[in-house]
């Protein structure tokens, strides 16, 4: 009987895992079969390298959009990624028990809150903070960082604070013992055995970050053009697919299509980039 059990529990995780690698391979086949013509029709190059994006002249060039989402992703992480890892240093460590209670509830609610509630923030608070504050009329680069940002927050601290808590209690101990102080216990010893964990944690929050389209839309202005400047109206690859996919037929719809191959292309470098900077770490 405990064979029989073992077996079924064997065939039902062997599924589990052959559909999930099933959807993704269909996702890889869609993609890739409709949007590659439409690159090559176009012309790689012009595809990629192209600064003006007009589908009425059947002009594609898709460069304003990606250096937009090389921007805003790294615009968030450089935002989210310092404030999360050390959020997540302090609910482990340093946080006393009685505010834990409040704190830790309050990250996981962060989590569950829609991506139009995050940009209805960013349209009535961080846009008009930033048109008052510098130039421009506040949808821009700057705005879609800050709120992409904020995003990736829950995420990071709550893999982080797990990958901190995984560490072995006695690594601390040991490094008091040697005389440590408290805050070198954790940043030197306990936080570096953790890495790993908070990396994992980082990749997932840039993979939102990339992903995000509703919050982004609302607060960046969504001009397709090279931004100059911080406060200059930005586009990224998603929104731009979500902008323009209601109404577009024939190349333009394929051009879309197009856009997000090179998206998911762009997702998987970085992916496969930090998984090389995480191997390279652990030598």
């Amino acid at each position: 009987m405990i064979k029989h059990r073992e077996k079924i529990t064997k065939i039902i995780f062997t599924l589990s895992a052959g559909i999930s690698i099933l959807a993704v391979l269909l996702i890889c086949f869609f993609l890739f079969l409709n949007g590659l013509p439409a690159i090559f029709k176009i012309g790689v190059f012009n595809f990629l390298l192209g600064k003006t994006w007009k589908p009425a002249n059947n002009i594609f060039g898709l460069l304003p959009m990606i250096i937009g989402s090389f921007y805003v992703t790294g615009g968030a992480i450089i935002l989210g990624v310092p404030i999360g890892i050390l959020t997540a240093i302090f609910l482990a460590y340093f946080c006393p028990n009685k505010l834990y209670r409040y704190l830790k509830p309050a990250v996981e609610l962060l989590a569950g809150i829609p991506s139009v509630v995050y940009g209805f923030f960013g349209l009535m608070v961080i846009v008009p903070l930033i048109r008052g504050l510098f130039t421009g009329n506040g949808n821009s680069l700057l705005a879609a960082s800050i709120i992409l940002g904020i995003m990736i927050l829950p995420t990071i601290i709550s893999i982080s604070e797990a990958a901190i808590r995984a560490v072995p209690r006695h690594y601390y101990e040991g490094a008091l013992a040697l005389g440590a102080s408290h805050e070198r216990s954790v940043f030197f010893t306990v936080v570096p055995a953790a890495k790993s964990g908070i990396l994992a944690g980082v990749i997932l929050g840039v993979g939102r970050a990339i992903g995000e389209t509703m919050a982004v839309i609302m607060v960046a202005g969504n001009q397709a053009i090279i931004p100059n400047s911080l406060f200059d109206g930005v586009r990224t690859l998603t929104a731009n697919i979500v902008l323009e996919m209601g109404y577009a037929a024939d190349l333009h719809r394929e051009a879309l299509i197009g856009t997000a191959v090179v998206l998911f292309v762009f997702i998987l470098i970085i992916n496969l980039s930090f998984s090389a900077l995480k191997r390279k770490s652990n030598i």
